[in-house]
């Protein structure tokens, strides 16, 4: 059985992440989401509240879970006995970035490889830190966002 992980921080969870999750969860058996608590940045979200809308977000697939981990990724990784992560590029710019990290993760783990997924054209722009840009200033959030997100990310914005 092929499984991966998409690890994030998803704050907030965008239909650009949506795409990837669902591209993924076509090309292997199970794909589990990896929702990162980073205690060293302030989310707009809190941990349970990301888990709870990509919960949402994925209750369509049933080859997609949603967990939440602390630590290293390659840790988390093998934990859930897989040496996959899968990765989102929206630009150049996330390419220097990503493979960095790649780079990274494998002089630590040598076993875990990192598949980089190019995303959509239509959500090559957009990011969390678009949307909650968007969200300042009352655009409508329909086309960035899955619809269980638009009500929640309103409300933290008042």
């Amino acid at each position: 059985m092929s499984v991966a992980v998409y690890p994030g921080s998803f704050d907030p969870v965008t239909l650009g992440h949506y795409d990837i999750i669902k591209r993924s969860a076509k090309m292997f058996d199970h794909v589990i989401i990896g929702v990162l608590n980073n205690t060293s940045k302030t989310p707009l979200f809190s941990l349970e509240e990301r888990v709870n809308m990509l919960k949402d977000t994925v209750s369509d697939l049933d080859n997609v879970s949603v967990e939440s981990f602390n630590g290293l990724l390659v840790d988390f990784v093998r934990q859930k006995n897989t040496n996959i992560i899968i990765r989102g590029l929206r630009a150049l710019t996330d390419f220097d970035l990503e493979m960095q990290m790649a780079q990274s993760n494998r002089m630590v783990a040598p076993d875990v490889d990192t598949v980089f997924l190019s995303t959509s054209l239509e959500y090559s722009y957009l990011s969390s830190s678009v949307v909650k840009e968007y969200a300042r200033y009352d655009v409508d959030l329909n086309e960035f966002v899955p619809k269980c997100v638009v009500s929640k990310l309103l409300d933290k914005m008042k």
